[in-house]
């Protein structure tokens, strides 16, 4: 047998509450750097939103061809369509003046005040 003591209860205690203090220090500086990179990635989103550019407030809709222009949109439509570009209210309502159809989501010839 060995001569080597058995450590006492209270050192296997004592020995327990080392390991389980380094541990939970280990965890709280992860989850300290979670949250750094949480606060990190919230404040760029909000730098993000910040810098973004208003919506326009009037779009028009193209088709495949450049020069066809399929419909007239306001700049919160829901279903603009794919193929879309800002458009001023003066040329929304040159749009519709020229027969451009208006959206029959959003109706922005109302808006314009214009009827079909």
């Amino acid at each position: 047998m060995s001569d080597i003591p058995s450590p006492s209860r209270l050192d296997l205690l004592r020995f327990t509450r080392r390991v389980v203090e380094q541990q939970a220090r280990a965890s709280l500086r992860q989850l300290d750097r979670w949250i750094a990179d949480e606060e990190r990635r919230e404040a760029e989103r909000r730098q993000a939103e910040e810098r973004r550019p208003p919506p326009p407030e009037w779009l028009i809709e193209r088709g495949l061809d450049r020069h066809n222009l399929v419909a007239v949109h306001t700049g919160d439509c829901w279903d603009p369509g794919k193929r879309q570009m800002p458009a001023t209210r003066e040329q929304a309502r040159d749009a519709i003046r020229q027969q451009v159809p208006a959206c029959s989501k959003c109706r922005p010839d109302t808006r314009l005040g214009l009827l079909e």
